[in-house]
């Protein structure tokens, strides 16, 4: 749940970058993806030693990486497209509050089980 949050903080980030930066000519949207940088981690680990422990360390220590697109949706060269963008927002702000809700029931259960 803490991989999740993180990876939802950063996604959340790069939403607000792009939003803020519609108007600026050249600007390239930015997108967070984690299956890109757990792969390349799995890949890295499976090369150096190929072993299951260190396969499940690199997992647990990959980076959430941010790239840009080289793709342009208007003549000024910004990559930004605005309601795509507010969509995006709405839908990470939904899957913040579902990962939320999880750790607010695993704090619930585990202050249950303290009392007795």
């Amino acid at each position: 749940m803490q991989r999740s949050m993180e990876f939802l903080w950063e996604k959340q980030s790069c939403i607000l970058d792009n939003i803020a930066n519609v108007e600026t000519p050249g600007y390239k949207t930015k997108y967070a993806t984690f299956e890109e940088s757990l792969q390349q981690a799995v890949e890295s680990a499976a090369r150096r030693s190929g072993t299951g422990s260190d396969i499940r360390t690199a997992i647990q220590d990959t980076p959430v990486v941010v790239q840009e697109a080289q793709e342009s949706t208007r003549m000024d060269e910004n990559g930004v497209n605005i309601t795509e963008q507010m969509v995006e927002l709405a839908r990470n702000g939904y899957q913040i509050q579902y990962v939320m809700d999880a750790i607010n029931n695993e704090f619930s259960l585990l202050r249950t089980a303290i009392k007795g």
